[in-house]
């Protein structure tokens, strides 16, 4: 385990403020400030400081290629970054033209997604809004089904369906083809708390994996495409987090609070079954985000406490049967800043 101070980093748990690049890039915002932090020379360069109090970073996403930074505000604002000249941006495709902020939504930012040039923004005042960042009219579609905050936003690897979670305690899924006319494909109400922690398996099309909140502590797995729950695990603890291994058929989740001991924790799934590998982390303080690196490896977790931990708990791809990662190949604890 790697660990870096992270002071300024904000303890909510509907925020997601964490987004590892193809570029090897991690951006994280702690308060106003958003940093990048390049894991190949473990150089830290701060993007861009927000001098308006109370507008900070809520969401921070990459576009699948790196290019892109989506960042979306307290305030309802949200921005697009060029990764490479660090400068706000529009659109990086077919125009010149400058919008500094996508407008649109009237409630703060927590979630936001890419789906090639679609940039898919959820806020706390309930809307589901599509950008198509090539258009000057920008505003592909939105969408007002959910009746709180949307703090979860996942498309498929495929790109045909969108997840969108709520602090409302349901789950929707969106068909890419029929969002303009704002028709859900399933409704999901089995959670008790807001939904947070969204996933879609990497090796199984149409299967997703959702976390609830405190009263809830579910891990659940749905086949969107009939449009059931086909696995439902009790955690006993608050899901802030849910990263699927590449390299082997497991999942991992993060925690925060509890009713027992088991909060703050991570927790290794082994999948179909759902039966625990293990169990890992010193958190003192709860967890509040999760995030994977672009290869598949290691995993960061952004903890309350103010700090960054990372884990090398996925491991290379391996050959033969085994299903189940190394645990014992942690990285030693050492302490850095991360700005």
């Amino acid at each position: 385990m790697i660990v870096f101070d992270a002071p300024g980093l904000m303890d909510d748990y509907y925020v997601n403020i964490m987004s590892w690049g193809k570029n090897n890039v991690l951006a994280v915002g702690l308060g106003p400030t958003l940093y990048l932090w390049n894991s190949v020379d473990q150089r830290t360069h701060k993007l861009f400081h927000v001098r308006e109090e109370d507008n900070w970073p809520t969401s921070i996403t990459w576009s699948k290629e790196a290019r892109t930074l989506a960042v979306g505000y307290t305030c309802s604002n949200l921005q697009l970054w060029d990764a490479e000249s660090s400068k706000l941006v529009s659109s990086l495709f077919l125009y010149s033209f400058t919008i500094r902020s996508l407008q649109g939504h009237s409630g703060r930012i927590a979630s936001t997604a890419w789906n090639g040039h679609i940039l898919t923004s959820g806020s706390r005042d309930k809307s589901i809004i599509n950008h198509d960042i090539r258009a000057r009219n920008h505003l592909a579609s939105c969408i007002k089904k959910h009746s709180d905050e949307v703090c979860s936003l996942k498309w498929s690897n495929e790109g045909d369906r969108l997840a969108s979670g709520g602090s409302e305690k349901q789950l929707y899924i969106w068909e890419a083809s029929k969002m303009s006319s704002s028709k859900f494909l399933h409704r999901f109400t089995d959670h008790c708390a807001a939904v947070k922690a969204l996933a879609w398996c990497p090796y199984q099309h149409n299967v997703l994996a959702s976390g609830g909140g405190w009263n809830d502590r579910c891990i659940r797995i749905w086949n969107t495409q009939k449009g059931i729950c086909i696995h439902s695990i009790e955690t006993k603890a608050q899901i802030s987090g849910l990263e699927w291994n590449r390299h082997h058929k497991e999942i991992l989740s993060s925690h925060g609070y509890s009713t027992g001991e088991d909060q703050n924790k991570l927790c290794l799934w082994k999948y179909p079954s759902m039966t625990k590998v293990g169990e890992f982390g010193n958190h003192k303080p709860r967890i509040i985000n999760l995030c994977q690196s672009p290869d598949g490896v290691t995993v960061v977790s952004a903890v309350a406490d103010e700090t960054l931990r990372f884990w090398d708990v996925f491991g290379p791809p391996t050959t033969g049967t085994s299903m189940a990662s190394d645990l014992q190949g942690l990285f030693s604890s050492r302490n850095s800043l991360i700005r």
